[in-house]
């Protein structure tokens, strides 16, 4: 029998390529090497495929560079860690509370004590804030008109935004004042004395008005690209996003027509999406605004301020422009009325300008120390700050203010890392009895913020941490207790006691108090403050007391006193 063998056909040598360029073989070998790692962040910092020696030469140098600035971080950690050990430990503050309830601008209050002039010199970014918090105001009111002109079957796209009868008399400034007609009723009496449904119908006037504002929201969002570098992620850069909707035309073009003619209003594909615009904890927002700034503009306009006020693509142009058609939309009867049917009270949201538009769209508006405190922008992660400051009757020390979020799901995850904090100030909102979690329109505010404090109360690890509770935002309580708004209707067990701020704050704070002495681990004294944060004269008095208090707890705690 004969067998019969298959011939293998020898597969053809590999062709060997000899790269007899400077390096090549150093770079093949190492992008080998590390291909073959079994580290997966090894392989993913693999040379990339087919490199020059150049390019080489270029990323090593750029990863040298990458490392010598590491460890100089490195090193300077180091020595602030050493200087720390060898002097006496930092006073170390907690500020706690639910979104909303005071904490940054309690931060900010500290920052003004302190370090006034540094806290100044942010000017330029709070600005764009306070600007940003009038256009999203400004945007709830026309959202609340446009769905009022819908419901009562007017067009939003047929009437010209120049289409108005209503007359334009001068201001007492001496301004042209855009003006609607004020609403009467067939029996000629005040819209006051009229039901709510007849005086807070649209009419044509208040849909030109809206049309005419709607280059605001492109100003929006110029200062949403701004103040948000995250936007950028995309891939799109922060100018390319600003150039695709900021005013190219000259200063003469707004004087002129009022309004830049290339700002398109947004449509809802480039609509924010309406939720609340927040920036990573730090200054680094601010940086990132500054430099963006910087980078177009001109030693020619900039003033002794740091803004650059030749430039065309400022948010502040739109405003300006704008300015008598705002002041003409908040001072409208009907518009106040609508907004008091759909109970959209402005005034009690945090950031709220609109009773000062005038100053605020005025071309060379800068936002006053008052203005920075009631600025709003919501804060995400940890933020540090860092002063020194000397107390009354005692030497200066070094103190670290901590803020965080302060939502109950978190609690477990911040408190082992803050569990060395000498004080947690903790910020109750009591003036919020009527509303309810944005982010769960079922748990009403002012019970979400008593259920948190319950959680910090009985927490072990904050066992010897002395509590400070602020009840926050009692200029907000007493005005929504004047205007009639009854404690008892949302607060079961406040009765049929009286409706009066000294009766109703002095219940909330019993309340507070019973949890604190009810659920505390160990026993510790009770501290707590009536206040109203934006106040600037009466939070710094009271700051100051809490940092003599945290002072003398620390010194009785090291047996200096007793």
């Amino acid at each position: 029998m004969v067998t019969h063998t298959k011939r293998r056909t020898p597969k053809p040598t590999p062709e060997v390529v000899f790269d007899d360029r400077p390096g090549a073989s150093d770079a093949a070998s190492e992008r080998a090497r590390m291909l073959g790692s079994d580290d997966p962040l090894t392989r993913a910092l693999a040379p990339p495929p087919g490199e020059t020696p150049h390019q080489r030469a270029v990323r090593l140098q750029a990863a040298a560079e990458a490392k010598r600035i590491s460890d100089l971080i490195d090193e300077e950690l180091n020595r602030q860690r050493a200087e720390e050990k060898k002097g006496p430990k930092p006073v170390k503050i907690l500020l706690l509370g639910q979104s909303e309830s005071g904490k940054s601008t309690t931060l900010k209050n500290f920052q003004l004590m302190n370090s006034p002039r540094a806290f100044r010199a942010e000017r330029l970014s709070w600005r764009a804030v306070v600007q940003l918090n009038v256009v999203r105001s400004i945007r709830l009111v026309l959202d609340a008109i446009a769905d009022a002109a819908e419901a009562q079957g007017l067009s939003l796209t047929s009437i010209s935004a120049n289409n108005s009868s209503a007359p334009t008399p001068t201001s007492p400034s001496g301004q042209s004042v855009a003006h609607l007609p004020s609403p009467t009723s067939s029996n000629g009496r005040s819209p006051a004395s009229d039901v709510i449904y007849q005086e807070d119908l649209m009419t044509p006037a208040h849909v030109a008005l809206r049309a005419r504002l709607l280059p605001l929201l492109s100003a929006e969002a110029v200062l949403l690209s701004r103040l948000m570098p995250v936007a950028a992620a995309s891939g799109t850069s922060l100018r390319e996003i600003e150039n695709s909707h900021a005013p190219s035309s000259s200063s003469s073009s707004i004087e002129k027509h009022g309004i830049p003619q290339d700002i398109p209003p947004l449509t809802l594909a480039t609509k924010p999406n309406g939720k609340e615009v927040s920036v990573f904890a730090g200054s680094a927002w601010k940086t990132a605004f500054t430099k963006m700034l910087n980078a177009g503009r001109t030693e020619k306009g900039i003033g002794e301020d740091g803004i650059d006020w030749s430039d065309e693509r400022d948010p502040t142009r739109v405003l300006h422009a704008c300015g008598p058609d705002l002041c003409a939309l908040w001072s409208d009867r009907r518009v106040r009325a609508l907004l008091r049917r759909n109970k959209l009270r402005l005034e009690e949201m945090p950031g709220f300008f609109l009773d000062s538009l005038e100053r605020i769209t005025a071309l060379d508006y800068l936002p006053t120390d008052d203005d920075i405190l009631k600025a709003r922008l919501k804060t995400l992660g940890v933020t540090e700050y860092r002063f020194s400051m000397q107390t009354r009757n005692l030497v200066s020390h070094n103190w670290r203010v901590y803020d965080v979020g302060g939502q109950r799901s978190l609690v477990t995850a911040w408190v082992p890392f803050f569990d060395d904090m000498n004080a947690i100030i903790f910020l109750a909102p009591i003036s919020c009895f009527d509303q309810v979690l944005m982010e769960d329109n079922t748990v009403n505010r002012l019970e979400d913020s008593v259920l948190l404090w319950k959680s910090v109360v009985q927490n072990q690890l904050l066992a010897k941490t002395n509590l400070v509770l602020f009840l926050n935002k009692c200029d907000v309580l007493k005005a929504k207790l004047q205007a009639g708004i009854r404690l008892g209707k949302y607060v079961i067990s406040y009765g049929d006691r009286p409706n009066d701020f000294e009766h109703a704050s002095e219940y909330l704070r019993r309340k507070f108090y019973n949890i604190h002495q009810d659920h505390s681990p160990a026993s510790r004294q009770f501290y707590s403050h009536f206040t109203s944060v934006t106040d600037t004269k009466q939070t710094i008095v009271i700051l100051e007391n809490v940092a003599d208090m945290v002072l003398r707890e620390n010194l009785k705690n090291s047996q200096l006193i007793s």
